[in-house]
């Protein structure tokens, strides 16, 4: 007689004897971006989200010859003319309201201070927050003027149309006049004739005009002389101009903080990025390393400079970091941050600065400079006063990148109005649908690389990095209540989120300013520069939900700038605004509690194990080593360790306000339906007891299922 039959009725039938008590959920599906990894290796299926044992993303050359495709046209490096000069700065707003007047308004929301280059309206006609500056009047007597405040050598105007989903307002053509005292203006002339320039013929368009020569003065004014028909004399503009020293001016100019840090402030085409990232990696190779996660629709690589003491592996206990810049190709600061970010841990590391060495030596960091380089090009050859509110904001294929990742929102909401969640429907590592993994999805190249990178590493804590606003935005991005625009939506951990985007926004040199102006219509400082992101504007497939609800990985949003791509000389002031910020939410990945879930008997790491927190209905895993990290606030938390197999085993653990995670390790024991099955898949053979045992268990199974 065969035993294994009779061991595996058993096994099904006598729950009473095998009291199993393991994780409900054992995800594996993966979401594969292609057959082979980067190494050329079959990618894994045993697991996912950082779980399995992650395959190697090989060093990359980083000079090996660049992609050729007809439709690609990689831009080079522009030549820096002299004789050009910067913008004066209204859309960075360096240039004040109070520089700005006009001859007319038709009302405040359309003053003179809303006449800047790439201002965005809300979406309310006739509030106080409108997109441009409208006069009054309709008639060639109206202008704009700007108090560059010193004598300026001026030598371009750059004007747009009104921004407003209601009207069509724009100005064809305008004079540009010259003023040292606003009594006397000199119209700008070629040769002997005023100079007519024409302008705009659409609401969105930069338009540049270069004048003939430069002109010195202090004061510039925009004289319009025709518009659209059907509309009225709005404008957005920007000023080019030099400023020229002045030993007779009384005023006092209030200087911008420098950078003592000798970084390479310039913005950075897909050539100088390789080249920035090959000489920090030659600088520093003993604690950097760059690898490619993917690549875009027009074939160029997803560059990814890591920094660790041990660059390319996962250290136990050792958390890991990740900042994506580029998501929107038009938005550079982040780009730039991130390669300046790269140069200053190099050089602080190698002169020992204690603060940068306590966190290369324990973070493993991913810095990812360009998500979309194919917006990135599109936008660089068009330059940072040219590109607009929207070119290169999309990747090649006309895809918001940030509303294409899976919504996983959805069927958790489902699943909870239907009180099935945690016990038939995970709170954690949420599968993505089958109908996102087909090859007919419309899914970009750049989200399944970055899909797969999330699934081979087990990220604890990040941040998606864009432009054009000042505020940190946090989980969820997608409104509960899908026919609202914007609506509160807390995630389980919002207590924590709140403590992230605060550590961010109040540790930024313009953010931490209530004195500030606004950026466009929202005036985020009455909240702290933080919000929730289903309310400020409800995103359905955003990565940082994506990420939340798939991984263990946090992730905020980080609005950098006012300007989404600001002249180079604005990137030093950049760097400045934010290099503490990014140092300190890096620092945040070491809040919390950390440790490994280990097996009793061997003293093993246990992969996969569901780690619970007591009143938070949101899980992690522990990753392939069995080692965890999990993200919370001081406080006293109870916390339970359970994987498939196992009994759990709950602790109480206490985290500090201290910037050290609490180390919180779980030993747990397999149950006896568990040892049982690698008795029999060893081909062990069974104790006689235990045999016998088995029998009248099943004996009695019979009975009680037969006639009675």
């Amino acid at each position: 007689m065969s035993v294994t039959p009779v061991v595996l009725t058993v096994l099904c039938a006598a729950v009473s004897f095998c009291q199993v008590s393991a994780a409900p959920y054992n995800v594996t599906l993966v979401f594969k971006v292609s057959n082979k990894t980067e190494s050329g290796s079959p990618s894994s299926s045993e697991g996912m989200n950082g779980t399995a044992q992650p395959p190697v993303y090989v060093s990359e050359d980083l000079e090996e010859p660049l992609p050729k495709d007809r439709r690609l046209r990689l831009s080079d490096e522009k030549p820096k003319d002299k004789k050009e000069c910067p913008p004066l700065g209204l859309e960075s707003l360096r240039v004040s309201d109070h520089q700005l007047r006009a001859s007319s308004i038709k009302r405040y929301g359309l003053g003179s201070h809303r006449g800047r280059l790439n201002i965005q309206s809300g979406i309310y006609d006739d509030d106080f927050y409108d997109g441009a500056w409208c006069a009054g009047e309709k008639n060639k007597r109206q202008w704009l003027e700007i108090d560059a405040r010193r004598l300026t050598r001026f030598t371009g105007v750059i004007t747009q149309g009104k921004n407003s989903i209601w009207t069509d307002d724009w100005v064809t053509s305008y004079k540009v006049q010259i003023s040292n005292d606003t009594h006397t203006w000199k119209t700008c002339r070629n040769g002997t004739e005023e100079v007519i320039f024409t302008a705009n013929k659409d609401p969105d368009t930069p338009v540049l005009n270069k004048l003939p020569a430069p002109v010195v003065g202090r004061y510039i004014r925009i004289n319009p002389q025709t518009w659209f028909e059907n509309g009225t004399i709005c404008l957005r503009a920007e000023i080019l101009g030099c400023p020229l020293p002045d030993p007779n001016t009384v005023f006092m100019w209030e200087q911008e903080p420098q950078p003592t840090d000798k970084l390479e402030f310039k913005h950075h085409n897909y050539k100088e990025m390789r080249k920035l990232m090959k000489r920090v990696n030659e600088d520093c190779p003993n604690i950097t390393r760059v690898y490619s996660i993917g690549k875009s629709y027009l074939g160029l690589k997803m560059y990814v400079m890591e920094i660790s003491d041990n660059p390319g592996q996962h250290e136990l206990g050792e958390p890991e970091f990740r900042y994506v810049a580029g998501m929107h190709g038009n938005e550079v600061v982040g780009r730039e941050l991130m390669l300046n970010l790269m140069e200053y841990l190099c050089q602080e590391y190698k002169k020992k600065n204690p603060r940068v060495v306590r966190l290369i030596t324990d973070t493993r960091i991913h810095l990812l400079p360009s998500m979309n380089p194919d917006g990135y090009e599109m936008a660089y050859k068009l330059g940072s006063e040219l590109s607009g509110w929207g070119i290169g904001r999309w990747n090649y294929q006309g895809l918001d990148l940030n509303h294409n990742f899976a919504d996983l929102n959805t069927p958790l909401w489902e699943a909870e109005d239907n009180e099935q969640v945690p016990e038939h429907f995970p709170n954690h590592y949420i599968p993505i649908p089958e109908y996102y993994t087909m090859e007919n999805a419309t899914v970009a190249p750049e989200t399944r690389a970055i899909i797969d990178w999330m699934q081979k590493i087990p990220f604890v804590l990040s941040a998606n990095l864009h432009g054009g606003e000042l505020v940190v935005s946090y989980p969820f991005d997608m409104a509960r209540s899908y026919w609202m625009a914007k609506e509160l939506t807390p995630t389980p951990d919002d207590a924590m989120f709140r403590w992230l985007a605060t550590a961010y926004a109040t540790s930024h040199r313009v953010m931490a300013d209530d004195n500030r102006r606004i950026c466009h219509y929202d005036n985020f400082i009455r909240v702290g520069n933080i919000i929730n992101g289903a309310n400020w504007h409800t995103v359905a497939g955003s990565m940082n939900d994506f990420s939340y609800l798939h991984t263990n990985c946090f992730e905020v949003t980080v609005e950098l700038s006012c300007d989404k791509f600001p002249h180079e000389i604005e990137l030093p002031t950049e760097w400045e605004n934010n290099k503490e910020s990014l140092i300190l939410y890096m620092e945040q990945v070491h809040r919390g509690i950390k440790g490994v879930v280990r097996d009793k008997d061997t003293n093993q790491g246990v992969p996969e194990a569901v780690i619970v927190v007591d009143g938070l209905n949101h899980d992690i895993r522990t990753a392939v080593d069995g080692d965890y990290w999990r993200l919370l606030n001081p406080g006293e938390y109870e916390v339970t360790a359970k994987a498939e197999g196992y009994h759990p085993s709950s602790k109480f653990c206490r985290v500090s306000y201290e910037d050290r995670a609490t180390i919180c390790d779980f030993y747990i024991s397999k149950t006896p339906k568990q040892r049982l099955k690698e008795l029999l898949a060893n081909g062990k053979k069974l104790p006689k007891e235990l045999l016998l045992r088995l029998r009248q268990l099943r004996n009695r199974k019979l009975k009680s299922n037969g006639p009675k």
